[in-house]
């Protein structure tokens, strides 16, 4: 039988959720004083449980604004009654980099201070982390397992698992134990850690699929790429790729800091909206899927998650400038007079 039709409570499926739970403990390098969780929701529900886990109704709790998820964060803790304040935000500049890590000073008194580590809406990454003086929570569903992973900066993460380690349907979350005492008796069931950390993921019926997809992406990543150190180099490498070319032509431009540059999403912008049109159209023609912005701010985006490779990064870069030469008359490009380039030109 699949694994989608054996019941949730028969030993194959404790098993997997067992097993996925060591997988992960293994390549972030948790000790025992961290507890891993497989639940639903997305980060979105995760907006929700940690204030009403971690927070009373008036406690202070502290965020970082670096743009559309980081704000919808902010609005359900304010939503809850809690204490919110801003330990920084890079709103003056439109999102177009993250605070410094020196910058961000949570309140003494804050409960916990919450940052999204990697902004998929407007390409920004933390390349550093703060040393708020109080826990830190990180969302961190777009580079979690994406490189090596420090647990001890960590209060909290949580990741939901479609961008680099699975399927959409379940939430990776790790936190510390000594955490689950603190939370307050009176929550529903479904609403507390502590519930499905007692059961071990399996309280109600958990998304068998999605797991089993994240226990092989886990797999992957261990034994063939050889763990999240590769996987970072990879990463480094695929980004590298993508930023030097942008950076090489006036065509195309990309609206971030340098020092907050996302290594997962790439963001750029074309001269006019009757280019964008023109270029998102021949790219779908050119098989290159999914490179339109977030809708909240349009332009482009390359998602470079672990499941692409250096190869289709390549043929991106080769595609990029075969559309820039057909549309700068008498400009060749730049790829093209190189005859040792990685990727031949795509004809879009």
């Amino acid at each position: 039988m699949s694994v989608m039709e054996i019941s949730h409570r028969a030993p194959e499926i404790e098993f997997l959720l067992a097993d996925t739970v060591e997988r992960t403990r293994r390549l972030l390098g948790l000790g025992d004083d961290a507890e891993v969780l497989l639940l639903q929701g997305g980060g979105s529900l995760q907006f929700c449980l940690i204030p009403m886990n971690f927070a009373a109704a008036g406690d202070p709790v502290d965020y970082v604004d670096t743009g559309y998820w980081a704000q919808k964060s902010i609005r359900e803790a304010r939503a809850l009654g809690r204490d919110v304040a801003l330990a920084a935000s890079s709103a003056d500049q439109d999102y177009a980099y993250v605070p410094d890590a020196a910058s961000i000073r949570p309140r003494p008194s804050a409960r916990y201070c919450h940052l999204i580590s990697n902004n998929t809406v407007e390409g920004t990454q933390f390349h550093q982390l703060p040393d708020t003086g109080v826990p830190l929570i990180a969302d961190m569903s777009s580079d979690l397992m994406s490189a090596p992973f420090d647990p001890d900066s960590w209060a909290m993460a949580y990741a939901h698992t479609q961008k680099n380690i699975g399927i959409a349907g379940v939430t990776l979350v790790v936190l510390r134990r000594s955490w689950l005492d603190a939370i307050p008796d009176g929550l529903p069931a479904m609403l507390d850690y502590r519930t499905h950390s007692a059961h071990h993921s399996n309280f109600h019926t958990p998304p068998t699929f999605s797991v089993y997809v994240t226990w092989l992406m886990l797999d992957w990543l261990d034994r063939e790429i050889g763990g999240l150190t590769a996987m970072g180099a990879i990463n480094r490498q695929k980004a590298g790729t993508l930023y030097d070319y942008l950076d090489s032509t006036a065509f195309y431009q990309c609206p971030v800091q340098p020092a907050s540059r996302s290594l997962m999403n790439v963001v750029f912008t074309l001269p006019s909206a009757d280019l964008l049109a023109e270029f998102l159209a021949a790219a779908d023609q050119a098989g290159l899927a999914g490179l339109a912005g977030h809708r909240s701010i349009g332009g482009c985006r390359a998602s470079l998650f672990n499941g692409v490779t250096q190869e289709s990064v390549d043929h991106l870069v080769g595609f990029l400038d075969a559309f820039a030469g057909q549309h700068q008359p008498g400009r060749p490009g730049l790829l093209s007079t190189q005859p040792d380039s990685p990727s031949q030109p795509v004809n879009a």
